[in-house]
């Protein structure tokens, strides 16, 4: 289902509320799995810095391989239900008309039969948002985990 798109002439509370609707579309596809989805919140030219030390992603092609690729290297077969939660979110509208935000990112894991969700990790996060055709999409996305800092 689409993102609902805020006028061009909008307040600064309807910029900020449209991209936590955006975050919150984004954030269920990358949680249920769906690396299509998830990689077509980016523009098609859209780059993931995901990993310190590891090569961005760089097209939605190549984020769809680096979100599979890390399942299968940190879950494999595990059935852990992973939640990101995004939160403490600045909104940084550019002059060309893009949109900066940082947030706080936290990744919480929970397996079956197990209560307690462990935070797994904690990360800074630093987006470019763009808008095209009245939608908006990530142009660039960097994630420092803090247990790399």
């Amino acid at each position: 289902m689409p993102i609902p798109s805020t006028p061009q002439n909008g307040t600064f509370t309807d910029l900020y509320v449209e991209i936590q609707q955006f975050y919150a579309h984004q954030v269920h596809h990358l949680d249920a799995l769906h690396a299509e989805e998830f990689a077509a919140t980016f523009a098609e030219d859209g780059v993931f810095h995901h990993s310190v030390g590891a090569p961005p992603a760089k097209g939605r092609g190549e984020i769809v391989a680096a979100i599979r690729a890390h399942q299968e290297r940190k879950y494999g077969t595990d059935p852990a239900q992973r939640r990101h939660w995004f939160n403490m979110l600045q909104v940084m509208p550019q002059d060309d008309g893009s949109i900066v935000t940082e947030y706080y990112a936290l990744v919480l894991v929970t397996r079956p039969g197990e209560p307690v969700a462990v935070t797994a990790p904690s990360c800074f996060v630093r987006d470019v948002l763009v808008r095209e055709s009245g939608q908006l999409l990530n142009l660039e996305r960097t994630v420092v985990a803090d247990h790399t800092l």
